[in-house]
């Protein structure tokens, strides 16, 4: 049996309560605490002094303090946080292994030998945390990381060779495994000596393999050395000039000499970067910085012509009087690597290389974007959203095209069924839209000199679908399970035919004006395989959102106007979705008043309205004009607005 190595742990107290208040700005002076499952997982102090403690849940919890700040459990936080502690303990120690987020541990013979000693060394890094990343920390020092972990909770350091005695006097729920401490506590096993001193035989037959790990904790041993995190490597290049570089020819040849350097660099060690940041640094004590992004991996040529572009565009900026430009010459070049990868090579295309029309189009972008900055030419990405001005995002050309709210792919709800608006003005021409209206559709009510609609029966038409269910399954017995002509749905029952009709009312041709939708009976449950799941099926959906087909044209600000009834009385909504008169006419901005011909709305929209200063409610239609245009309107605070036009 090999000697444990002496072990340094970093804990930081009540880590997921500091990782809140560092990143989401929670008061960790105030009663805090973190929930997972609606368990407390972590509190603060000042929960503490009110009873809170681990494992309780929120009711109990919040009831012995009524004060508490809640927060979700994120491991995501705690460890995007906690890399900023583990980088401050790198700059004074090498060999750090993250054990969770909020403890770190490292041998601690070489801290100890630099500074001093064991107790030097544990006070340096303290100091070096609380200076730099304004933590609290405690350390431990032991034989193995288990013991260390212990030693740590209040802040000791155990002389080599008494791990063992330190860890016997400890509960036996230091093991931090519930389910077996429980057995152990029921079997009178209550410290960690009394569990070391069973037979490690008995143990692995008794308690499996987990049980037998534990029994080698409690006993002072380690099932595993530490083990370390590699430091990335610096691979930044900079080059510092006694003279400044004011000619563009001379700054490109620098550059081209620097970015040589940066490719050896990174392929010595296997790695390849997409973008790059190129800062420079004016005699003036003016700071550069631009990130460029390839498509594939840069490669030496590359990185030198990206250089020598943005090197240009610096220098020839002053010339031209940019607001950007050097206030002097350049006195310093960096070029640091960014979004590196293992270089595998480039894959080509499927017919061969990526294409050289391609490549020559990304290299003229790039050199607009070098002269003219990132924001200059931008390519639109499109996501979420339920107007047709926020389900576009524009994003500066290489960037990545990810929405920035992503949705699933807009489907039909009913396939292949076109649906036209009801007028409540009988005199207009009919007007057929290739659209689906949104499942809230609140159109105004027929005014009474207007046709009445037929009733329907809804309990008759209930018992006699009924007994169709019942005929159609004794035909399918009868038939041996063999289907009708037609569709025939996994429950057996006979659908329409393709091409046959299957009108819902009253039997008999419907009155002129209305439109007859024919929608398929829906699959009963358990009948035959199922479907498979589209792979958009994970991403959220935008339920409200504008129907197919899209607008064509959508102004970056939307236009005023205003909808006029037959009286030439601006038109409004009421609070029950209700219009004050029927759309006759609309002009937009300072035109002239052009006759509406068709319409369909209101459809309402009240979005983020739990959001201060971000609610958005408006009242949206979709009309045609005379003259031959479809528009999208809405009504927001009583002003009309052109939104969208359709082809």
């Amino acid at each position: 049996m090999g000697e444990e190595i002496r072990t340094l742990l970093v804990w930081c107290p009540d880590w997921p309560v500091i990782a809140a208040e560092i990143v989401d700005g929670v008061p960790g002076a105030e009663a805090v605490v973190v929930l997972r499952e609606n368990r407390v997982v972590a509190c603060s102090e000042a929960a503490r002094q009110e009873g809170v403690r681990r494992g309780l849940r929120r009711r109990e919890a919040q009831s012995r303090c009524p004060k508490l700040v809640v927060v979700e459990y994120d491991a995501g936080r705690d460890a995007r946080a906690y890399e900023a502690v583990v980088a401050a303990v790198e700059e004074v120690a090498v060999g750090v292994e993250v054990i969770r987020p909020g403890a770190c541990a490292l041998a601690a013979r070489g801290p100890a030998r630099y500074f001093g000693g064991e107790e030097a060394a544990a006070e340096r890094i303290v100091e070096q945390i609380a200076q730099v990343c304004a933590v609290e920390s405690q350390v431990g020092i032991a034989d193995g990381v288990f013991a260390a972990g212990l030693a740590a909770r209040d802040g000791l350091i155990i002389p080599p060779g008494e791990t063992a005695a330190f860890l016997a006097g400890m509960p036996i729920a230091a093991l931090e495994r519930p389910e077996l401490v429980d057995l152990l506590k029921r079997l009178g096993v209550q410290t960690l000596g009394d569990f070391a001193a069973l037979p490690a035989g008995d143990v692995l037959s008794r308690f499996g393999f987990d049980g037998a790990l534990a029994h080698r904790l409690a006993a002072g041993r380690d099932h595993r050395p530490l083990a370390v995190r590699q430091p990335p490597p610096d691979l930044d290049v900079a080059e510092t000039y006694d003279e400044p570089l004011e000619r563009v020819d001379v700054a490109a040849f620098a550059g081209k000499a620097l970015a040589e350097r940066l490719h050896e660099k990174l392929a010595a060690h296997g790695l390849a970067c997409t973008r790059l940041g190129i800062e420079a640094v004016t005699a003036d004590g003016q700071e550069l910085h631009r990130v460029w992004r390839h498509d594939g991996t840069l490669t030496a040529a590359a990185i030198a012509e990206r250089v020598r572009w943005q090197l240009d565009g610096w220098l020839t900026g002053a010339r031209r009087g940019a607001a950007t430009r050097p206030t002097a010459g350049l006195v310093r070049l960096r070029l640091i690597p960014d979004g590196v990868l293992v270089h595998l090579g480039l894959q080509p295309g499927l017919w061969g290389d990526a294409g050289a029309d391609r490549e020559r189009a990304h290299r003229a972008f790039s050199r607009v974007q070098g002269l003219l900055g990132p924001e200059s030419l931008v390519t639109a990405v499109l996501g979420g959203g339920r107007s047709a001005d926020d389900q576009i995002r524009l994003v500066p050309w290489g960037d990545e095209r990810e929405p920035a709210r992503p949705a699933a792919p807009q489907a039909d709800p009913i396939p292949g069924v076109g649906v036209a608006p009801l007028l409540a003005r009988s005199e207009a021409p009919a007007l057929v839209f290739n659209f689906t209206p949104p499942p809230i559709d609140d159109r105004p009510a027929p005014e009474p000199g207007d046709r009445p609609a037929d009733v329907i029966d809804l309990a008759s038409r209930r018992a006699a679908r009924v007994e169709e269910k019942r005929q159609a399954e004794e035909r399918e017995e009868l038939a041996g399970r063999e289907g009708p002509a037609g569709w025939e749905g996994p429950a057996g029952r006979e659908e329409p035919a393709a091409g046959r009709e299957e009108t819902a009312g009253p039997v008999g041709a419907p009155a002129d004006g209305l439109t007859v939708v024919t929608v398929p009976p829906a699959r009963r449950k358990g009948g035959g395989g199922r479907r498979p799941v589209p792979a958009s099926a994970a991403l959220p959906p935008w339920p409200g959102r504008l129907p197919k087909p899209a607008p064509a044209v959508v102004p970056l600000q939307p236009i005023p106007a205003v909808v006029l009834d037959p009286a030439g009385v601006p038109v409004g909504v009421s609070a029950r979705l209700e219009l004050t008169g029927d759309p006759a006419a609309l002009i937009v901005e300072r035109g002239g008043p052009v006759e509406i011909s068709g319409w369909a709305g209101p459809w309402p929209v009240d979005e983020r309205w739990w959001a201060s200063g971000e609610g958005r409610r408006r009242a949206r239609f979709q009309v045609a004009l005379s003259d031959g245009r479809a528009l999208l309107l809405s009504l927001a605070a009583g002003h009309w607005a052109v939104e969208a036009i359709y082809d």
